[in-house]
């Protein structure tokens, strides 16, 4: 393998691991302001299990769509946020459908229903959403901006000096030159 595809090929990888950090980041906190919503309500209030995890996780997609504009992919294309916004729902939707699926699967399919069984698979849910998200989000909806095209080979101006410019516009039109009085 050439040098110049192995360093593309480790531009490409640090690139993804980079944005892998940030999306983590980001995701950590939105972990964080989703479970801690989640068990606000669940302690405080009498909703049921899978309608206080939507609304946590409501809560999580707003916090996480700030970060992710203005932390994660602030490099990507701004023009377009009504699209951005709108494949942003979307894709949160469907998260949100994988992340609660899984948790009315094990609350009402399953029977478990302990605080300690909900958060689990909650959690479980926000990891399989997680990886839809990332795909979804970096692929459909923060795009990246287009790779500007390697420029065509300019031809190569030369610049001369105004004395040697003379010179050579004269022997060019073949006539005598001028001595350089340097």
């Amino acid at each position: 393998m050439s040098a110049s595809k192995r360093g593309g090929l480790y531009g490409r990888a640090r690139g993804l691991a980079r944005e892998l950090a940030k999306f983590g980041a980001v995701g950590g906190l939105g972990l964080l302001v989703n479970l801690g919503v989640f068990n606000l309500l669940r302690h405080t209030t009498d909703l049921q299990v899978v309608r206080t995890s939507v609304i946590a996780t409501v809560v999580a997609i707003a916090f996480n769509y700030v970060g992710f504009r203005y932390f994660t992919y602030r490099d990507r294309d701004k023009s377009g946020r009504t699209r951005e916004l709108t494949l942003f729902l979307l894709f949160s939707v469907v998260g949100l459908v994988i992340e609660n699926g899984l948790l009315y699967a094990a609350t009402y399919g399953m029977g478990w229903d302990s605080p300690l069984q909900s958060n689990v698979f909650k959690f479980l849910g926000i990891a399989v959403a997680t990886a839809f998200r990332f795909w979804s989000y970096r692929t459909w909806v923060f795009r990246a901006l287009p790779t500007p095209a390697t420029p065509a080979a300019e031809p190569v101006v030369v610049v001369r000096p105004a004395a040697a410019a003379v010179r050579a516009e004269r022997a060019e039109r073949r006539e005598v030159p001028v001595p350089d009085r340097h």
